[in-house]
């Protein structure tokens, strides 16, 4: 034996097979004709070692030298599959099975990869064809269980996973998957009840009492859920799970003490990754003390987990928004392309992480893959809809009333409920309003008035999926408007039940949701998309404008300071943006550098409240200084809520794109400061042109980049311009159909009658 073997072999007698890479890659590289077991050892040890490119790069030169050994095609199917190179994995594993067709443990490993790819009914005839050959194997009884489940074949599914248990009750995995299978058709008691006798017969079992917590969860029953941890928390107080439990279960109502379970079980268990991305998620979300200072560290702890090249949709969706929040560009690309991203977050049901693909649209293509990526979300939810339909009550008597709902948990002081203010300011007597929320957080001053404007204000954080569509659904109403999208405790699936026979999305998401039974998008003449395909939805145009401004909210008490803020800053001119980052990219920054550049020693104030974050602020100014604008120009002022005032320091606006503004431009003109912006293709790049047209000033608004920057140059050099805006914009919008709630109110509620008798005529 050589020196390199002999060492290799002394660190694997030791049981240190880390050790042993090094000799044995110099083994082969000094002599390449070792014998096969050489090679199969050290994809074994680079496996062990979780070195997995170097597994795929030493297994395919070891294929090449032992084209038809089986043993090195499974390990490098293996490693190819924990790489998620599912059709490599697949392609690789059936090559070795054609050489080794009575090989369990490769058969096994393809059945694996055909669920990982969802070739289900593939993945059953492999199983089924092990059980046969040894059918008291327990692990292949619950994998075809597995693959029965992944094509809807639930009471098949549960009829092996309990033949499993009937051969080994201790068998945890089998439990989980019987929990599973009423887990995933929302039938939460029954798969609690089945965890409960699961911990009958393994009653330490931890992941079963993980499981339970995370049961209720699903069920919505949060604050069971966090009672039942408190009671074991005595029985495991130095148990990591426990304290990471408890965070995820509270961080909707109690962020900062989720953020101390989670600094709890990092403590206590320092390599669990899934604990450090939650503490990543709620640093990121938590809006009480410094956010920038929470912000920046939920930065510094996202770029050791990206360190560990997490594959994991839920991790990569983390850590896209926090590199979002502070502009890290870089690390942006560095987790995936925009269509493996967006896809993978949509197979595994994260529509909210699709909002933050809006802006990073680049071409008409990238449109259309944006509305595939909804659509294959929506697809998933409504197969899981159409396994449990609703109990449809008998139609209701006749009585004259047009009853209309609002799902949403945003019916409150958000910007939601300021543009949903004018329909409960001027509700129409023809109409019934119905709201259904499930905000986890107490009521407001906002959430009595649209409550003591509706015949039923239906509020259950704590309600599931079904039963919170079976509710909608026992209401008859005649039309649903959804107006949350997936946003932050907003319950969007609900529409995939269809509870309402006619159902609309309006004002919370600013693109199609991707379910089927949305009928109807809420739109005007100027944000209705020229390319119909670019909706799912039928528009459901308004003759004006879609929204209109609340008069609780946007109110005279906030003041205008006399005056332009350019007299105030010495004559020097002050762009500014109060946009939310995930409307940035390099594009943005690009465009608003060349507005600087033809404005002398103009500046641009973020007002945000990531701006007191250091990655933000440098993330940003380098950005501007690779654009020829030198970093002191750049100006931050850090606030969240209480930002209105800073208009006053803003001479003009300037809109991000391809996603503009909405909320931030009708903030910026009702303060006197006009908003240059660009118009796009698509529903979410139209919505400034529609507010900019709708007060007066549509001329602000171009297809053209370089159009764009001659209007900000313009308009920075007409001061007499600036100054009649700063003086007469709220009342050129109040007089407009912006401010013309009434009105609105009356076209809105005009529309729904319109499309309600139409669509009943016709269904007649």
């Amino acid at each position: 034996m050589d020196e390199n073997l002999a060492a290799a072999n002394a660190a694997l007698q030791a049981g240190r097979g880390a050790e042993a890479i090094g000799p044995l890659i110099a083994a082969v590289q000094a002599e390449p004709n070792r014998p096969v077991q050489v090679y199969r050892t050290l994809l074994m040890q680079l496996y062990h070692a979780g070195r997995l490119e170097e597994g795929v790069a030493w297994g395919e030169t070891a294929m090449a030298r032992f084209p038809r050994d089986h043993e090195l095609m499974n390990l490098v199917g293996v490693f190819h599959r924990r790489l998620k190179d599912y059709p490599r994995a697949r392609a690789t594993l059936e090559r070795a099975a054609k050489l080794a067709p009575a090989n369990v443990a490769i058969m096994q490993n393809l059945g694996n990869v055909l669920l990982d790819l969802d070739e289900a009914a593939a993945g059953e005839a492999v199983f089924a064809k092990l059980v046969r050959a040894q059918p008291r194997s327990v692990e292949y009884i619950r994998q075809l269980g597995r693959a029965l489940m992944k094509q809807g074949k639930m009471e098949a599914a549960a009829t092996r996973f309990r033949q499993a248990l009937g051969i080994d009750k201790s068998n945890v995995d089998a439990w989980m998957d019987l929990a599973s299978v009423d887990n995933n058709d929302r039938r939460t008691a029954e798969a609690e009840a089945t965890i409960d006798k699961a911990l009958d017969a393994n009653p330490d079992s931890i992941r079963l009492l993980e499981a339970k917590a995370m049961v209720m969860r699903r069920g919505q029953a949060f604050r069971r859920a966090e009672a039942y941890l408190l009671d074991l928390l005595p029985r495991y107080p130095e148990a990591g799970w426990i304290h990471y439990q408890l965070g995820v279960t509270v961080a909707d109502y109690k962020r900062e003490q989720a953020n101390e379970y989670f600094r709890k079980a990092i403590a206590l268990e320092p390599d669990r990754l899934e604990y450090m991305m939650m503490l990543i998620e709620g640093l990121e979300r938590t809006r009480t003390g410094d956010e920038g200072a929470n912000i920046e560290e939920s930065y510094q702890l996202a770029l050791k987990a990206l360190a560990h090249k997490p594959t994991n949709e839920g991790h990569l969706k983390i850590l896209n928004e926090v590199f979002i929040r502070v502009c890290a560009f870089d690390q942006i690309a560095q987790l995936g392309s925009f269509e493996d991203l967006g896809r993978g977050w949509a197979r595994t049901g994260r529509h909210s992480a699709l909002l933050k693909q809006l802006a990073q649209v680049k071409s008409l293509d990238d449109r259309y893959e944006l509305m595939r990526q909804h659509r294959l979300w929506g697809e998933n939810i409504e197969k899981e809809a159409a396994r449990h339909p609703l109990r449809r009550p008998k139609p209701r008597p006749a009585d004259g009333k047009i009853r209309l709902g609002f799902l949403s948990s945003d019916l409150r002081a958000h910007p939601v409920g300021y543009f949903a203010l004018p329909l409960f300011e001027h509700v129409d007597p023809r109409f019934e309003l119905y709201c259904y929320s499930f905000y986890q957080g107490q009521p407001d001053r906002l959430y009595e008035f649209f409550a003591s404007k509706s015949q039923a204000y239906r509020w259950d954080p704590e309600l599931g999926m079904r039963e919170s569509a079976q509710m909608v659904c026992d209401d008859q109403l005649d039309m649903l408007i959804e107006l949350g999208g997936t946003t932050h405790m907003n319950r969007l699936e609900v529409m995939a039940w269809k509870p309402a026979p006619r159902q609309a999305s309006w004002l919370g998401y600013p693109h199609s949701a991707g379910l089927a039974e949305i009928d109807y998008l809420l739109t005007d003449p100027y944000n209705t998309p020229p390319r119909a395909d670019l909706l799912l939805e039928k528009p459901l145009m308004m003759p004006k404008s879609w929204i209109a401004l609340g008069r609780m909210v946007f109110s005279d008490n906030l003041a205008i300071t006399p005056g332009l803020p350019q007299d105030r800053a010495g004559g020097t001119i002050t762009f500014g943006t109060a946009n939310n980052p995930h409307k940035y990219n390099r594009e943005t920054i690009e465009l608003w550098a060349r507005v600087m550049r033809e404005v002398p020693n103009s500046r641009f104030l973020f007002v945000r409240p990531e701006g007191s974050g250091i990655a933000f602020r440098a993330n940003i100014r380098q950005e501007f200084e690779r654009h020829g604008v030198p970093s002191q120009r750049i100006l931050f002022h850090a606030v969240r809520g209480r930002h209105m005032p800073v208009y006053n320091e803003i001479d003009i606006t300037l809109d991000p794109v391809p996603l503009t503004g909405g909320t931030t431009t009708t903030e910026s003109l009702w303060m006197g400061v006009p908003v240059v912006s660009l118009i796009g293709e698509a529903f979410f790049e139209r919505l400034s042109y529609s507010i900019l047209a709708n007060s007066g000033v549509g001329d602000l608004a171009t297809p053209d980049k370089d159009e764009y920057v001659r209007i900000a140059a313009a308009l920075a050099a007409d001061r007499d311009r600036r100054l009649v805006l700063r003086e007469g914009l709220r009342e050129q919008m109040k007089s407009g159909p912006l401010g013309q709630t009434e009105q609105f109110a009356r076209d809105f509620y005009d529309l729904i009658a319109r499309t309600v008798a139409e669509t009943a005529a016709a269904s007649a």
